[in-house]
């Protein structure tokens, strides 16, 4: 081979053999990329797949981070509510958890009782915290009155327990839209609800649903000698009714009560307008609830179950305003314009039984006796016989 041929055949084996090692580096690499955890790589990896990477080892779609370092892990805290209370304050208690929580930048979690009693009806989507870890956390307790204050917004501490019974619309009217989905209700309830009231139709067509909630229980009690202060009466809804039967001709009043019996006694049902629908379980108020949020309108008297019942329906909503006497302690810790949206329609209670009853002036025998004489001496005498002035 002369030394022209060597040449060539010397460069020919030099590319050769340089091919040979580059796919060898790249098979080298290629195996690498597929069997080392890609966090390493700084790789992230999207499966459109629907199956897990791990069973199929396949990279439908590929994003490079660009980053040299993984993105900082960020430590939004953990913030909670008390737990307290019947649906009407544990629905507040979540909303302004919800509402808060969002608004300082940390992320919101309940406790398994509170996630028992809600879940049950809405759907809800906030986390639930264990139970164990509940008792294991240094909370800071950041108790709220039950309005929005301006400092609400700037509450410091990355593990912080609200507690108290807020349940005003100043703290999550803002986000509306957001609170309503969280108290979506569930599709079997929805459906029961819906069943039920289209059952109270018949034939009558467009029909319009006013729900009424009158609160009784322990309220009956507790607002006269506590709080100074009343629960609704007779009057009072035979007014918020009319209301609604002036406006409709074809209102279907729908009551929910937990004092049915009262109802039953002091509501006209006369003019077939009127259907005593609820149960008035305390225990499981979901039915009750649910057939309230499903009306059109909403007649409430006081407390928070018909509060939430009136905001969650939409429509007009009708309350019992000025239900306590003005040096009321209730007034200490609850202020009505937080309470009731600005449109609401308040009609005012009717206060007189907790006013100081007039003394009864009793004429002693002695007068009445002489007062008679006179009376008799008078009818006696002609006219001609009194003297005029």
């Amino acid at each position: 081979m002369n030394p022209s041929e060597r040449r060539i055949f010397g460069q020919s084996c030099s590319a050769v053999c340089v091919y040979l090692f580059g796919l060898m580096s790249l098979s080298m690499y290629l195996h690498l990329q597929y069997n080392i955890s890609y966090p390493w790589w700084g790789l992230s990896f999207k499966n459109t797949s629907n199956s897990s990477l791990g069973e199929h080892r396949c990279l439908p779609s590929m994003t490079l981070n660009l980053s040299s370092t993984p993105a900082p892990f960020v430590d939004r805290g953990m913030w909670t509510v008390n737990t307290i209370g019947r649906l009407g304050n544990q629905m507040g208690e979540y909303a302004t958890l919800y509402a808060l929580a969002k608004l300082n930048g940390h992320q919101a979690y309940i406790h398994p009782s509170m996630h028992q009693n809600l879940a049950s009806i809405f759907r809800i989507t906030l986390p639930v915290i264990h139970s164990e870890v509940v008792g294991k956390i240094r909370w800071r307790n950041f108790h709220l009155h039950d309005w929005m204050s301006e400092d609400y917004r700037h509450i410091k501490g990355k593990y912080v327990r609200l507690t108290g019974y807020p349940c005003s619309f100043t703290f999550y009217h803002h986000i509306r839209q957001e609170i309503l989905q969280e108290f979506s209700f569930h599709d079997h309830i929805k459906e029961e609800a819906n069943q039920y009231l289209l059952s109270l139709r018949e034939e009558r067509q467009d029909v319009i649903f006013v729900g009424v909630h009158v609160r009784r229980g322990d309220y009956v009690r507790v607002m006269p000698r506590i709080w100074k202060g009343v629960v609704a009466d007779r009057g009072y809804l035979e007014k918020a009714m009319n209301y609604f039967r002036e406006k409709y001709h074809n209102a279907i009043f729908v009551v929910t009560s937990n004092g049915m019996e009262w109802c039953k006694q002091n509501i006209n049902d006369s003019m077939g307008d009127v259907y005593f629908a609820g149960d008035g379980r305390e225990s499981s108020p979901g039915r009750d609830f649910a057939l309230l949020a499903h009306c059109n309108h909403t007649i409430m008297t006081i407390g928070t179950f018909g509060i939430w019942a009136g905001y969650l329906a939409g429509g007009e909503t009708v309350y019992l305003a000025n239900y306590t006497l003005p040096n009321s302690p209730f007034l200490k810790v609850f202020k009505p314009s937080a309470a009731f949206l600005p449109e609401w329609i308040g009609i005012p209670a009717d206060l007189s039984p907790l006013l100081p009853k007039q003394p009864i002036q009793v004429t002693s025998y002695a007068k009445v006796t002489s007062s008679a004489q006179a009376t008799s001496a008078i009818q006696a005498t002609s006219p001609s016989q009194v003297q005029k002035p």
